[in-house]
């Protein structure tokens, strides 16, 4: 350990103030390193660590403070609860010692009110398959007539000729003409 003493504080070795040497020897210039090292990570790292460890302790305690106000709504809802299993379990009893009456008149009630409202439904049902019927009676009715007057059209077109449908037009206009005389 002399040695290694020796060789910071040693004038000898260190040269004098007009040359600059490097040290090779690792096991006097380690732990001059480590040293500097430490001693600068001490002293710029200790208010950042500090922040660090203010603001982890911030931290803990808010979550703490928090806990604390969870476990205190937590007790409230459990107490809350606890009221109104205790209602419950009052309205229970009293349900049993009145009996079921009031149950089963609902029952019937709700019953009725659903036979009501069926036969309802089935009357609705019942109308909606009339009109329906009718609708398709009435699409199939203009569907034919369609169809007859297509077909009726074709036969005229292939059937009339020029001076026919000239002679047909002329006698449409005399009927019409005539009709309109009788009507002044």
């Amino acid at each position: 350990m002399k040695n290694l003493t020796d060789s910071f504080v040693s004038v000898e070795h260190w040269s004098s103030a007009g040359s600059f040497e490097f040290n090779t020897d690792i096991l006097a210039t380690n732990p001059i390193n480590l040293s500097v090292v430490l001693g600068v990570l001490i002293f710029f790292g200790k208010g950042v660590l500090n922040d660090l460890l203010d603001k982890r302790k911030q931290r803990i305690l808010s979550t703490i403070r928090n806990s604390e106000e969870l476990r205190r709504g937590a007790i409230e809802q459990l107490e809350r609860a606890r009221v109104r299993l205790r209602k419950v379990e009052i309205e229970a009893d009293e349900y049993r010692t009145n009996g079921y009456s009031e149950i089963e008149r609902e029952k019937l009630n709700l019953i009725n009110a659903t036979c009501n409202s069926l036969e309802r439904l089935e009357n609705y049902k019942n109308e909606t398959l009339f009109f329906e019927k009718q609708r398709a009676i009435n699409q199939v009715r203009q569907q034919v007539l369609q169809q007859a007057l297509q077909k009726a059209l074709g036969t005229l077109n292939s059937c009339l000729t020029s001076e026919l449908h000239f002679r047909t037009i002329s006698a449409n206009i005399d009927i019409l003409e005539s009709v309109e005389e009788i009507t002044d």
